[in-house]
């Protein structure tokens, strides 16, 4: 083939290479981003670890479908995520077949990371996307199966002037090319030549390449993604989800992926952005870390005092932090909406605890005045503190 249109078509696939030079500084920031990610996980008590992991698997799950363009009911996917966990304060009822099929992926992904990846486990994989009573199936798709005879395009435009974004193998064939993938994705894990975090994004754009099945290929991928990242790793915990990072650049995931499907096997640009990517996830993890460690130090120091219910709620919103935490600080009127009490009873709620030593009073005066946390002295400089 003279010109062939997608990497698939050419006479060296898959041989992918890339840019050593290229890769190196974000290979290295990741690898030592994981470092830090694993040593402070590791000073994590028991009860905030099963926290932590909760919250990013169930960040995992949630993300990964949003790529897709489906909102999932998140309790019930908290809810399944914990029993499995075994965190039974966090199981309710409201648990349905599409939470549990995924909880199932999740973890199989992740804490099974030892078990070989073979067929029967991929194919495996994929009922827990559509299992029975799911009612989430807009085509008759086949599950648990390679997909069918059916050309497999993404395409956008007028029917009669389409743009086709990408292509996948024919269907012929097909079963030789996961052989091939597995194949890989097994000798490739004793490399030792072969970095695992790279071993991880060749393994997502050369599975999604294939897109094996009718449905669901996106987040098949990413689940193994994880698994690749988690035998990286060598440890089942999780403290990180590159999906919620992907979502936050879907457009330059699926720019990106579409550009290397045009382009040859050289896959520089490709890792580049996917160890970007990882790379905020970790950085993410390490912030949502310190927070949660500074959450319980501080509660630690100010367990003797004693609050009302609308402190405590405050307080709470503070310190977890986020957009919801009031990152430039808390005023009074904004006490008040809060915690639902009157404007004297804010200002009063806020003297407290300023006089208790829980929170500190920013610069400004009036009724610009706002407070912020006053974490524990832990010999962090101020810009790195949770709230920094």
């Amino acid at each position: 083939m003279n010109d062939p249109s997608w990497i698939w078509q050419r006479s060296d696939w898959p041989a992918f290479r890339w840019q050593e030079e290229a890769v190196a500084p974000l290979l290295r920031a990741c690898q030592l981003a994981q470092g830090r990610l694993l040593g402070a996980a590791g000073a994590v008590d028991a009860d905030l670890e099963a926290g932590t992991e909760l919250d990013a698997l169930l960040q995992n799950v949630v993300a990964s479908s949003a790529i897709e363009g489906e909102d999932l009911d998140v309790g019930s996917v908290r809810s399944s995520l914990a029993r499995r966990l075994g965190l039974d304060d966090e199981v309710s009822g409201r648990r349905s077949a599409r939470s549990e099929g995924l909880a199932e992926l999740t973890l199989d992904a992740t804490r099974n990371y030892r078990d070989p990846l073979d067929l029967p486990r991929l194919l495996h994989w994929h009922t827990y996307l559509f299992p029975k009573g799911g009612n989430i199936l807009p085509l008759r798709i086949r599950i648990g199966a390679l997909r069918g005879e059916e050309p497999m395009q993404v395409v956008s435009g007028r029917m009669d002037k389409p743009r086709v974004h990408f292509q996948a193998p024919p269907r012929s064939g097909l079963e030789n090319q996961v052989d091939a993938f597995l194949d890989w994705f097994s000798a490739s894990r004793e490399n030792s030549a072969l970095d695992p975090l790279l071993r991880a994004g060749i393994a997502h754009l050369w599975f999604v390449t294939l897109h094996p099945f009718d449905d669901g290929n996106g987040r098949m991928t990413r689940a193994l993604t994880d698994l690749a990242l988690a035998q990286a790793e060598h440890q089942a915990i999780r403290f990180y989800t590159m999906a919620t990072s992907i979502l936050d650049d879907r457009g330059g995931y699926y720019d990106v992926l579409e550009a290397s499907q045009r382009a040859g096997l050289d896959i520089t640009s490709w890792l580049e952005w996917f160890l970007r990517t990882l790379l905020r996830s970790l950085e993410l993890a390490l912030a949502h870390i310190d927070r949660v460690m500074g959450k319980s130090r501080f509660w630690r120091e100010h367990r003797t005092h004693e609050l009302s219910a609308e402190q405590v709620k405050v307080l709470n919103r503070l310190l977890d932090g986020g957009d919801r935490g009031f990152p430039q600080g808390i005023s009074a009127s904004q006490y008040q909406a809060v915690a639902k009490v009157s404007k004297a009873t804010a200002t009063r709620h806020l003297g407290d605890l300023l006089d208790k030593g829980m929170i500190v009073r920013l610069p400004g005066g009036g009724r610009s005045t706002r407070y912020r946390i006053a974490w524990p002295s832990t010999g962090i400089a101020d810009t790195e503190r949770p709230d920094a």
